[in-house]
């Protein structure tokens, strides 16, 4: 079973379904049921009996554009774990870039860390690197970073609230540092958060981490962490736009890509390009009117 959830703009629309049809019959996939969505109007879901996700996918995007989707080879429903990128994708910032804008930084750490999350760096040279330009900085310069540039992605309280209401447990896990995640955290409503940790010596950077790195394999093992505490069948949902995200998007039964890199869009079976967390609650068919405000 093959299941495809999109946002539809309705004009047009039979057009393109002919289109997909025809599409997937020539690829030996046909479609079995095609309707909108009772409780979200604007969302198309599309049924197959089996066949590939990875064609499915690229049948839609052939003609519906860079539509915001989820594939799954089961119903899909509501998950009961949620773990989260932060930077870019919760927030819409790169809270390191940021910070290195304080230190006269930005442009040369910015780079560094555009090539990192497209995965043309090592994740985690790439961090030390950055993370020892940081050196001398004084840690009052988080604080004024914080409330001066950093900024919640549109929906995202709404999403995390949303589900947490229908019993979904939230991790937040971030290549970047606790300093800005803890304070993120509590202002989404994250129960737990995972990341690196600054070295701080007389209230200035000391330009070194603290602990063991939080990368990729660190995001895999927490979400695996998680989901094995709920027991099996526990459906698990995971954000991420970076490179270091692709692991935990490809574990997940829903890893969706917020307006990512196109390694981790290509990873994912779901994908957000609209600028609106919330859109994940409507792949979840969840009624507007049942949302949580954070």
């Amino acid at each position: 079973m093959l299941i495809a959830r999109l946002i539809a703009d309705q004009v047009g629309l039979e057009t393109r379904l002919d289109a997909v049809r025809a599409s997937l019959d020539n690829a030996g996939m046909p479609l079995a049921m095609a309707s909108m969505l009772d409780f979200c109007g604007d969302v198309l879901q599309l049924s197959l009996p089996d066949g590939d996700a990875a064609i499915l996918t690229s049948t839609l995007v052939d003609h519906f554009g860079d539509c915001d989707m989820l594939v799954a080879d089961h119903q899909i429903e509501v998950p009961k774990l949620f773990v989260s990128d932060m930077d870019s994708t919760m927030i819409g910032q790169e809270c390191i870039d940021e910070l290195a804008d304080f230190a006269g930084l930005k442009e040369k750490v910015a780079t560094i860390t555009e090539r990192a999350m497209r995965g043309e760096l090592d994740f985690a040279d790439a961090l030390t690197e950055r993370v020892g330009l940081l050196e001398g900085l004084e840690e009052d310069a988080i604080s004024r970073c914080l409330s001066e540039r950093i900024r919640p992605v549109d929906g995202a309280r709404t999403l995390v609230a949303t589900l947490r209401a229908r019993g979904c447990r939230t991790v937040l896990v971030t290549g970047g540092f606790h300093h800005f995640a803890d304070p993120v955290a509590e202002q989404l409503g994250f129960e737990r958060v995972v990341g690196n940790r600054l070295g701080v010596a007389e209230r200035v950077l000391t330009g070194k981490l603290v602990g063991p790195i939080s990368d990729a394999s660190t995001k895999l093992a927490t979400l695996i962490e998680e989901r094995d505490q709920l027991g099996q069948g526990a459906r698990v949902l995971a954000t991420g736009d970076g490179a270091n995200d692709i692991p935990m998007l490809e574990e997940a039964d829903y890893g969706i890509a917020y307006r990512a890199k196109p390694r981790a869009t290509d990873a994912a079976n779901g994908r957000i390009w609209s600028r609106y967390l919330t859109t994940i609650l409507k792949l979840f068919d969840i009624p507007e009117d049942e949302w949580v405000d954070g």
